[in-house]
């Protein structure tokens, strides 16, 4: 996983609705870059919830929220739509950024060992530099802890 005080590796993903959005784009802001597993599963819904429930206070920091996962367009759409989510959500089904950032690592589930992404939710600065990394976080707790840490 990337290491806080280095560059956030820049990257161009398509979102919910097709539009293109490049990191590097965000410049002057602050971000906060999550990714998690599926849309519409218990933990990545309470985590998007909570990020949907701070949305104001994220935005009054001056931070904008961007969701990172494998799932399509349209899985994102539908997502969005399911929650009124007012955030982006980021496709990578290549894992472009997924693999750029690390959080694509080994799981094991029931005893089960797979490939995956591993929660994680990065808080890069105005200069593009991450301040934060949290790796394996809590769905139900990150958002919060996100807002404590801006």
């Amino acid at each position: 996983m990337i290491k806080t005080g280095t560059p956030a590796p820049d990257f161009t993903l398509p979102d919910q609705n097709g539009d293109l959005h490049t990191l590097s784009d965000y410049r002057g802001k602050k971000v906060i870059l999550y990714f998690y597993p599926k849309d519409n599963t218990s933990g990545c819904t309470k985590q998007a919830c909570g990020f949907k429930d701070l949305y104001p206070q994220f935005r009054e920091k001056g931070a904008v929220v961007l969701g990172v996962s494998r799932d399509s367009v349209a899985s994102h759409k539908k997502f969005e739509q399911n929650y009124g989510l007012p955030f982006v959500l980021l496709s990578d089904p290549d894992r472009a950024a997924i693999e750029a950032y690390g959080v694509w690592q080994e799981k094991k589930n029931y005893g089960k060992v797979s490939m995956g992404v591993v929660r994680s939710t990065f808080l890069i600065d105005e200069n593009g530099i991450i301040t934060k990394a949290f790796s394996g976080v809590k769905p139900a707790d990150n958002p919060e802890q996100m807002l404590n840490t801006i």
